[in-house]
């Protein structure tokens, strides 16, 4: 099966997300935001942080194991969670 998916370079552990946004003034708002790196005012420091208040410092039961080169990091199912 590694060998396969390898020849035809397919990564099933592998993930992408996207979320879409809601907001109708969205677009406004992103080029207002896009604007600020393309074009910041004169002495202007432009900095950027992302809040990320869904994500949680989880720490897992048991350490991974890994099988190899080539296979995938193992995970245990449960975590200890580190704040809200």
């Amino acid at each position: 099966m590694q060998r396969l998916w390898a020849a035809n370079d397919i990564k099933p552990h592998l993930t992408r997300t996207f979320k879409l946004s809601n907001d109708t003034h969205f677009e406004e708002k992103f080029w207002d935001v896009i604007g600020l790196y393309l074009n910041p005012p004169e002495k202007a420091l432009v900095l950027c942080c992302d809040e990320k208040s869904q994500c949680q410092a989880l720490e897992r039961t048991q350490p991974g194991i890994a099988a190899g080169i080539g296979h995938i990091k193992t995970t245990t199912h449960d975590y200890i969670r580190h704040g809200t």
